[in-house]
């Protein structure tokens, strides 16, 4: 009887070390989902704004511009169409210049009827890419040199 339940504990245990073993390889090997909530990302950047980009910037207008931020990011191919799990696996590196990101949202801002100075727009990418950042959206940093 006591090798049957030595034997039993021993098949138990080898059957929970694979199954931990095989998850643990598995989720190592894909990318830790980033939750991005809207609401979340225009009270996080709002309150990063100095404070005379807050005087003159609404949360609503912060609110546009992210989304139309979002929208570059997405035609760049940041953003998946849906939430699902990734393998973390870097193809094709894409590389988020801040200033071409300040230029588009300037023009986006005149398109969509948002009047905003170009140095708040400024401050509101560099506080939303540091909302990104917080949440784990942000991958690795680009080598200059690759890219010049």
């Amino acid at each position: 009887m006591v090798v049957i339940l030595a034997l039993a504990v021993v098949t138990v245990f080898g059957i929970a070390a694979v199954t931990v073993g095989r998850e643990a390889r598995r989720l190592d090997a894909v990318a830790p989902r980033a939750v991005y909530d809207l609401d979340e990302a225009v009270e996080y950047v709002a309150d990063r704004l100095p404070p005379a980009a807050q005087a003159r910037l609404t949360h609503e207008e912060v609110r546009t511009l992210l989304r139309a931020h979002m929208g570059q990011m997405r035609s760049k191919g940041l953003q998946p169409p849906v939430a699902v799990d990734q393998v973390q696996e870097i193809v094709d590196p894409v590389v988020v210049d801040e200033t071409d990101a300040v230029a588009y949202l300037i023009g986006q801002g005149e398109r969509l009827g948002v009047e905003v100075a170009d140095e708040d727009v400024a401050h509101v990418v560099d506080a939303h890419l540091a909302y990104l950042d917080a949440i784990g959206a942000v991958g690795p940093k680009a080598d200059p040199a690759e890219y010049d």
